[in-house]
């Protein structure tokens, strides 16, 4: 059984997320708090083995509450937020604290059933994850890694897939991007409503311009992409440039986006000129398309097990094939900017 405290400081949504929880077999609801001092005397007497956290509550926000926890008793911790502005920089700061996932709580767009399924699921992937603190450098705004040999990146695309625990490892990788990095595409899981929001995050510490990606946008160096939540990122090309396409259809691998969409876009597209990144996360999203990138003549890394928050994405992927370097975080940049300077001298 997976014990699991909710902590919302809405009665109606602990009534619910109680009822609809406990309808799984493999779920015990151990407690249900209003406020994060409830929450600390259940958290120290029940152990639960995962909490999910409102981040807008009254006395003590749940980003302040997370970092004791995470400082005092380390759990997983789903944050469930509001789709307003305030809530998703708070879901975003949670995610930087050591929080495992976010997800939206129940809208116009979301039914009660559809999200209940959804959290199960979290659930059950967070039960599964540690959640000591990775030890990684943390490189400032502006402590980039040089390129300066670089000068014929345009026709190089940089494709990222990341899941859970993505969110903290993207923002790691874009604070050690170059300016003169090529154009990179990112499809992260992620829910509708965060990734505007996480998107602007990693431009205000990145030295490459980092936004949302629309329809058309240009694929060009110096230029970060985010796929938006429940939208399929894709690429083509016109001509000698690279372009996006932003688009709906159903879930792949049980997402969208699905980093496999993605992978399978840039293998026809790019081929032997793209570079493949694929960040921790749980199951095999991505894999399959790596492999395709891979048979196309791309380069592709994997983030390695110690570095990881959950090592299943990359595992698969290294299972499937598809991989040709296993590298620490930390360790991924310098890869990337090897490779785009041999592809140089060999003419590429």
């Amino acid at each position: 059984m997976i014990r699991v405290l909710i902590v919302d400081d809405s009665a109606v949504v602990r009534s619910v997320f109680t009822q609809e929880l406990s309808k799984d077999p493999e779920i015990e609801i151990i407690g249900a708090a209003p406020n994060p001092y409830v929450a600390r005397d259940i958290i120290v007497r029940e152990k639960p083995d995962v909490i999910t956290l409102d981040v807008e509550m009254p006395r003590m926000d749940g980003v302040t509450f997370l970092s004791k926890i995470m400082r005092f008793m380390p759990t997983p911790v789903i944050v469930v937020s509001s789709l307003t502005n305030k809530g998703s920089q708070l879901a975003l700061d949670a995610l930087s604290y050591g929080a495992v996932d976010v997800m939206t709580k129940p809208g116009a767009a979301y039914t009660v059933g559809d999200m209940a399924t959804e959290l199960i699921e979290k659930i059950k992937i967070a039960a599964t994850v540690s959640v000591r603190q990775k030890k990684l450098p943390d490189p400032g705004k502006g402590d980039v890694l040089s390129a300066k040999a670089l000068s014929r990146t345009t026709n190089q695309v940089v494709a990222i897939g990341s899941s859970t625990g993505g969110t903290v490892a993207l923002d790691h990788l874009f604070r050690t991007f170059p300016a003169n990095f090529p154009g990179v595409i990112v499809s992260q899981h992620m829910p509708p409503g965060f990734t505007k929001s996480f998107a602007e995050r990693l431009n205000s510490v990145s030295a490459m311009q980092v936004k949302e990606a629309v329809t058309g946008d240009s694929v060009v160096p110096g230029v970060g992409l985010i796929a938006p939540g429940s939208k399929h990122l894709l690429l083509r090309r016109s001509g000698a440039r690279y372009y996006v396409d932003v688009k709906d259809g159903p879930l792949v691998n049980q997402h969208k986006p699905s980093v496999d969409v993605m992978f399978r876009s840039v293998s026809k597209t790019a081929g032997k000129n793209a570079i493949g990144i694929i960040l921790t996360g749980m199951g095999g999203d991505g894999a399959r398309g790596m492999l395709e990138m891979k048979n196309e003549g791309a380069t592709n890394i994997a983030q390695d097990e110690e570095s990881c928050v959950v090592f299943g994405m990359p595992k698969v992927a290294i299972d499937f094939g598809g991989v040709d370097h296993v590298l620490p975080l930390d360790k991924i940049t310098k890869k990337v900017i090897r490779i785009l300077e041999e592809r140089e001298s060999d003419g590429a």
